[in-house]
Parts: C-alpha cells; structure tokens; sequence
C-alpha cells in the first residue's frame, strides 16, 4: 500500500483543489443592442464583434 513520505501541505492541498473550481463564462453586455454576449465570440443576432461586421446576416427573403 502507498504511504506519502510527507506530510501534505495545507497551502499544496488547496492550490490543488482550487484548480477544479468551477468559473462561470465571461459573458458582457453589448453596448448597441444591449444582447449578452460571450467574450471572444462573435454577436449571433448582428454578425458583430469587436466593433465591426464580421458575418452577414440573412433577412427572410433571401434563401
């Protein structure tokens, strides 16, 4: 059977547990259209991100 040859620190055993901390996503509020947004992502309902148009969005006409 294993038997640790030391003792485990108290700060050791808690940097180790706080590496399976769960964070919530970064989320940000946009600015123009005030939808919620994930950061690093680009905006789904305008095709923007980081201040200009990146995708095109299709209107009900086009097909």
């Amino acid at each position: 059977m294993g038997v640790p040859k030391r003792i485990t620190s108290k700060a050791r055993k808690r940097s180790r547990k706080a590496a399976n901390r769960w964070t919530p996503p970064g989320i940000s509020k946009d600015k123009k259209t005030g939808n919620w947004v994930k950061s690093h992502h680009v905006d789904p309902a305008t095709g923007m991100y980081n201040g200009r148009q990146v995708l095109t969005q299709k209107t009900t006409d086009e097909h």
